[in-house]
């Protein structure tokens, strides 16, 4: 995957393109967590980054990108079902 994410993901109460483009990402990073894999093997498996050398970033990429997919799943879904417009 590498370099095509951000470290802070979008936040707010619309899908953004963003989002569109990560849902397989953050279905990824959800079900990793719920079955109780460790954060460092998914950031360095989903996003390259070696925790062991970027602490730091990897925790906050990683926990920027769960904290969304949690949102996704609880909320963000309903939008997709309802059909919320893409934003321009």
């Amino acid at each position: 995957m590498s370099e095509d994410f951000l470290d802070n993901v979008p936040e707010g109460e619309t899908i953004t393109e963003y989002d569109r483009s990560h849902m397989k990402l953050y279905m990824r990073l959800f079900d990793s967590s719920a079955n109780g894999a460790d954060w460092r093997e998914a950031v360095e498996l989903s996003f390259e980054i070696d925790p062991s050398l970027q602490t730091e970033r990897a925790r906050r990429v990683y926990d920027n990108h769960l904290a969304r997919a949690r949102w996704m799943v609880s909320i963000g879904y309903r939008l997709l079902v309802d059909g919320q417009p893409s934003p321009a």
